[in-house]
């Protein structure tokens, strides 16, 4: 049989993903030093990580929206140019043919 299923707890989870985001050491060497698996602690990380991209704090959804409005008008401001080169193209293919 397989070994036990061991189970940690929210600040002990927290304190492996603190080490792994800001210690500068290798995630191997943080799991090693923890006595966990390499696998759980990157499974801990890519929860944080999309939790974090679906939940942003206050400060970060004000610079998402700011980002959003730009993309948006930036995205505006390319369809009318592929319209304008899309005319430009069709005026100088009837030019040539002529």
């Amino acid at each position: 049989m397989g070994k036990p299923q061991r189970r940690f707890g929210k600040e002990f989870e927290a304190e492996a993903i603190r080490l792994a985001e800001t210690s500068g050491r290798t995630q191997r060497e943080i799991a090693e030093d923890l006595g966990i698996g390499l696998s759980t602690l990157r499974r801990w990380l890519d929860k944080r990580r999309e939790h974090d991209f679906e939940a942003p704090p206050p400060e970060r959804q004000e610079d998402l929206a700011a980002d959003l409005k730009r993309l948006r008008r930036e995205n505006e401001i390319l369809r009318q140019e592929r319209g304008i080169l899309k005319r430009a193209a069709t005026f100088f293919a009837k030019e040539g043919s002529r």
